[in-house]
């Protein structure tokens, strides 16, 4: 089963070596706490790919202490300044360089160029941040549930979001308890809970990928890796011209 795995993340690493970088969005809903330990977990996974990546992060604001995106787009020289020696994971405010762009309509083109020196530009926003940038394109956001019953409440609206007001078809990463699998009958998840209102309320069939929440370190990664590759392969290419958009 892992030699399988090794070649094709060989194969992604090829592809991300033609400096093309490649477009991952997470779709926030209000559940940070569940949200971040398993972005940084991709984040992890792919350095260890030998990627480099850059997360824009559409939950904190630019300020004159704080440079983000804002102010890449305002000089984008500064940025290229700073990349002589280009970390292998970045972090950058983007609130209000999301809010510039959402207005402009050059989204793709303008990170393609930004971003130029990175494998990997991974995006979290929440819904309706996503909504405005990607609208109509055919990138997948990542949706998270956690195990909680209040993530299938919130995780439906942002999924009801994505999909009627931003014609996107978002992928759900389904988070379980490994006691709760080991179950002689498993319980629904809030996972599947969205899932089944998908279906029903929106005609959606919604498809989702397991992340084991264990103790056993081996078995959450490789789940880990297995949605990192899966992500990387569903990327949109940023290709840096002046016309082009996400699709």
């Amino acid at each position: 089963m892992l030699e399988p795995c090794a070649n094709q993340a060989a194969g992604l690493q090829s592809l991300a070596l033609q400096w093309v970088p490649r477009l991952v969005a997470v779709a926030s809903h209000g559940q940070q706490q569940a949200e971040l330990p398993l972005l940084w977990g991709l984040c992890t996974r792919w350095v260890a790919m030998g990627l480099t990546v850059v997360v824009l992060d559409g939950h904190t604001t630019e300020t004159p202490k704080n440079r983000g995106l804002l102010q890449c787009l305002a000089n984008p020289l500064a940025l290229t300044s700073e990349e002589d020696d280009i970390a292998s994971w970045s972090v950058i405010p983007s609130v209000q360089g999301f809010a510039e762009l959402s207005a402009g309509g050059l989204f793709a083109s303008s990170l393609g160029e930004l971003f130029k020196n990175y494998a990997v530009v991974l995006v979290y926003a929440p819904a309706d941040c996503l909504t405005r940038l990607l609208k109509g394109g055919s990138l997948a956001p990542l949706l998270v549930v956690p195990p909680t019953m209040s993530s299938a409440i919130t995780a439906y609206q942002a999924l009801k979001q994505l999909l009627m007001n931003g014609q996107l078809h978002p992928t759900v990463a389904n988070i379980v308890l490994e006691t709760t699998m080991m179950m002689p009958k498993p319980m629904s998840t809030p996972a599947q809970k969205v899932m089944d209102c998908a279906i029903h309320h929106l005609g959606y069939d919604l498809k989702a990928l397991t992340i084991t929440a264990s103790a056993n370190t081996d078995r959450q990664q490789d789940d880990l890796e297995k949605l990192a590759m899966q992500l990387l392969e569903n990327a949109v290419p940023l290709q840096r011209h002046p016309t082009e958009r996400v699709h």
